[in-house]
């Protein structure tokens, strides 16, 4: 695999877009960057003009900024810092690792792919998140999230770990949801959920998917030294919506 190493101190978010494409049109498989800082749409424009999309690695020092992997189709990132807002805005494929915190609007519109986020994340998690054909986007948070968790959300698994044992203080969960999933790891209160969704406690295949994208989730940050069947032993409760449409009363 060829790798490239940059040090993008000084580049501007175009001229280092620019040269990640094309580097990967040239052949480059995986990417060093060190010393980002705020450059933003890394990972975005990776693909060649005759529609191929090739997959590349890209291992990122420091803190991209927003819309981090933003419409991003079948690559890997991993961050060794915290990001900005908007990552994996409108993602159809492929996985970031964040080793940190995450900004607003982690996921929205996200249609595909993986996003593993190691701490907390800040308001609109999940936004208008979507299923598209066979696709289904999966996010893990290993703290917890602002308010607004899964807005709109339509399609899609949200899973928060409440590591640290961190209290789910969030409220206006789910506000207008109409598809996907919301599994929390703790007590929420009645009073912090939307009223458009249904509070219940996981199945048999809530608990094989939940077995499935916490082992997932370890393996991303084998540093933890995370137990997995400690951590599903914890009580956890399912959100999902009542209806696939919440406000059909309001334009009838």
């Amino acid at each position: 695999m060829e790798t490239v190493e940059i040090d993008a101190t000084g580049i501007s978010t175009e001229d280092l877009n620019e040269r990640l494409m094309a580097l990967m049109l040239d052949g480059t498989e995986k990417f060093v960057l060190k010393n980002v800082c705020g450059q933003r749409y890394i990972g975005t424009r990776l693909y060649s003009k005759n529609g191929n999309k090739p997959r590349v690695d890209i291992d990122i020092t420091g803190t991209p900024g927003s819309d981090l992997g933003a419409f991003m189709s079948g690559h890997r990132v991993r961050v060794h810092g915290n990001v900005q807002d908007g990552v994996g805005n409108t993602m159809d494929d492929g996985e970031i690792v964040v080793e940190g915190r995450a900004g607003d609007v982690l996921g929205m519109s996200m249609r595909g792919g993986k996003i593993f986020i190691r701490d907390n994340t800040g308001y609109r998690t999940a936004l208008h998140m979507k299923e598209y054909l066979d696709k289904k986007p999966v996010l893990v948070i290993g703290g917890t999230t602002q308010d607004f968790l899964g807005e709109y959300m339509a399609g899609g698994i949200v899973i928060l770990l409440g590591l640290g044992e961190l209290p789910h203080n969030q409220t206006f969960i789910g506000t207008g949801m109409h598809g996907g999933v919301i599994y929390i790891r703790g007590k929420v209160d009645k009073l912090q959920v939307a009223g458009q969704v249904d509070i219940s406690e996981p199945g048999v295949e809530d608990r094989k998917l939940l077995d499935k994208f916490v082992g997932e989730f370890i393996e991303s940050f084998p540093d933890l030294g995370l137990n997995k069947e400690e951590i599903l032993k914890g009580d956890f409760i399912k959100l999902a919506p009542k209806s696939k449409r919440p406000y059909a009363k309001m334009y009838a």
